[in-house]
């Protein structure tokens, strides 16, 4: 990590790695207690490129996401007892119980709820990137997808349109090795997806997405990038998820050397230890930040269990956008 940055922003952003880690955790549990519907696409162990990549993007800026969008949600200001509401399926939840795991967002924050369909929101995060672009807002939107969808027509043919009309998009592809059971270097030819960058005629870099300065650092230069109208970024974060590709996954066809190797790397002991080896802050302010993140996870889902189930007639709210008739 050589990035100069606060001492009280690399503690910031580790408080968000945990909260994120810790929220993942604690909805993996409760799934398994059969207290929540649905399922869940988990990214424990890529959380440095959530809060790396959005730490210092503004409120007004967008985000996309993909099937695992609790870390990006969280990041981007996603409220904790709504993301946790919208668990539980409660009218309180961050999309009113309509989104479930794999769609969590708000726009009021910029979170556009994700699109589970694999590289679904490439597509969308140009279009949004047009509009900011027509009507000068100087916003800057910034596109998560993982390996697998950079496979995807959508990919090809959203960075070309982002490439030609000088978008302000800053593509993020959390490689983590995997597309769903699948390895990555049995799908493509190339070493790595920023490789691709250069077809479209924009920048490419490949960035350590387990060391949240280093992905925080590449997200700054593409932020401007895109702010300052010079167009779109292809960033490629290396990184790993701890988990399987949902919660029903065992992860079979992975060797147990390569975790054990990725485990060694995890974004959070990483973080850690160059706050103690940094004189950035001490064990015991470390432990009172997690303290204070695991009581305010606790107080999330005592919120959420006693809030109110949506109604039946909801379901037809929310259809259309009332503007359009």
């Amino acid at each position: 990590m050589q990035q100069e940055v606060s001492k009280e922003k690399v503690l910031k952003m580790y408080e968000k790695m945990y909260l994120i880690r810790k929220y993942e955790e604690r909805i993996y549990y409760l799934f398994l207690e059969g207290a929540m519907p649905g399922t869940i696409h988990q990214s424990h162990g890529q959380e440095a490129c959530a809060v790396g990549m959005l730490y210092d993007l503004g409120k007004d800026d967008y985000m996309t996401s993909t099937h695992r969008p609790a870390g990006h949600c969280l990041a981007k200001g996603v409220s904790l007892d709504s993301m946790m509401a919208e668990m539980f399926a409660k009218s309180t939840g961050c999309c009113r119980a309509k989104g479930g795991a794999m769609h969590t967002g708000d726009i009021s924050v910029g979170a556009i709820p994700a699109i589970a369909i694999v590289g679904g929101g490439i597509p969308v995060a140009v279009g949004i990137g047009l509009s900011c672009k027509m009507k000068k807002t100087n916003k800057v939107v910034v596109c998560f997808f993982g390996d697998g969808a950079s496979n995807e027509g959508s990919f090809h043919e959203a960075l070309n349109a982002a490439a030609i009309w000088s978008l302000p998009v800053v593509f993020a592809c959390e490689n983590n090795l995997y597309g769903a059971s699948t390895r990555v270097d049995k799908v493509m030819k190339v070493g790595n997806v920023a490789d691709r960058a250069v077809a479209y005629g924009i920048p490419g870099e490949i960035v350590d997405g387990n060391d949240v300065l280093k992905v925080n650092e590449a997200a700054a230069r593409a932020i401007i990038r895109a702010r300052s109208g010079q167009g779109p970024t292809l960033l490629e974060l290396k990184t790993y998820r701890i988990g399987g590709h949902s919660r029903n996954d065992a992860c079979g066809y992975r060797d147990k050397e390569e975790e054990k190797q990725w485990s060694e790397r995890d974004p959070l002991k990483i973080c850690r230890e160059y706050m103690l080896q940094n004189n950035i802050a001490a064990a015991g302010m470390i432990e009172a930040v997690e303290k204070d993140v695991l009581d305010r996870i606790e107080k999330a889902v005592e919120y959420a269990r006693s809030c109110p189930d949506p109604k039946p007639e909801d379901a037809l709210k929310d259809v259309y956008y009332e503007g359009v008739r």
